[in-house]
């Protein structure tokens, strides 16, 4: 987690070295335009924190997380550095995040567990690459305002990106719950291979049963909020879709990656860590107010 951060915030302040001649006509009140930060200093703490990033991913996961992160590393100079104003921006911040998602994955495996750990980890990383991706499509018309096909095309892929992630808890909830009332029967019906498999002490599958509901819901409620916050602003967007109601649906975006963490992060079975994600939104959607996310 440490080496995702230190990347992370390499590249905030590698964007703000590339980005300083345009800040400085769009958004001259960022730290280096506005002279209180000089631009040298931008890309040695950019350099600074990648190799601290790279640095802790050695120390954690040796050889392994070292060959997930340099791969993440490269697209994160490459977008800030040359493609991030090209038709390719959108895919290298989103291969970025599915990069991020897939090292922490590589991080957790055990010895002899690579593929089975990329395997689990892909779908996580898929939705929260297409969050991105979306994100990344609404912020090139920050300043101008948006097409409405564009505003349109993100909510509606923001909409897939939430019922895929929601559906599988609940579905999973569903058969636990039918599975567990389900009466005896001979033959091995569906119900029958399923109690099975949760177990057929009466307890320990009303003790299943329970935790899938309590997967389902706090899933749910990530997948809510998520389209909550981040759907509806792009309503607005799409509604009126001009560059101030464009930054606030990027702002939305990018605070709607606690959410959508927190309905993955339940949906793998860490529902305590899930809830602490979720507990988090509302508290950073206050401090936004003081200091705009974009």
């Amino acid at each position: 987690m440490g080496s995702s951060v230190c990347l992370y915030w390499a590249g905030m302040a590698l964007n703000d070295y590339a980005d300083a001649t345009i800040d400085a006509v769009e958004r001259p009140e960022r730290p280096v335009p506005s002279g209180r930060v000089p631009r040298g200093t931008a890309l040695a703490v950019a350099g600074a924190l990648t190799a601290a990033g790279l640095g802790l991913a050695a120390a954690s996961g040796g050889r392994r997380s070292l060959l997930a992160a340099l791969p993440l590393t490269g697209v994160i100079w490459a977008y800030d550095l040359k493609l991030k104003s090209t038709p390719a921006g959108a895919a290298a911040m989103a291969s970025a995040r599915t990069l991020d998602v897939l090292s922490g994955a590589l991080a957790a495996a055990r010895p002899g567990g690579t593929g089975r750990a990329l395997l689990r980890g892909a779908v996580p990383a898929a939705l929260v690459g297409a969050h991105t991706y979306t994100l990344s499509a609404l912020s090139r018309h920050e300043i101008s305002g948006a097409p409405a096909r564009v505003p349109a095309s993100t909510l509606a892929a923001a909409t897939t990106t939430a019922l895929a992630t929601a559906l599988p808890a609940v579905r999973t909830a569903i058969v636990s719950a039918r599975a567990g009332t389900a009466e005896p029967s001979r033959g091995r019906t569906a119900a029958t291979a399923t109690q099975r498999y949760l177990g057929s002490h009466p307890t320990t599958r009303s003790a299943t049963t329970r935790s899938a509901a309590t997967r389902a819901v706090v899933v749910g409620a990530g997948a809510l909020a998520y389209l909550g916050t981040y759907g509806t602003a792009q309503i607005r967007a799409l509604r009126e879709p001009s560059g101030e109601n464009v930054r606030r649906a990027v702002g939305a975006g990018i605070l709607g990656f606690l959410p959508l963490q927190t309905a993955l992060t339940a949906r793998s079975g860490a529902t305590v860590a899930a809830a602490a994600l979720g507990v988090a939104h509302p508290l950073a959607r206050r401090l936004a107010r003081r200091v705009s996310p974009t």
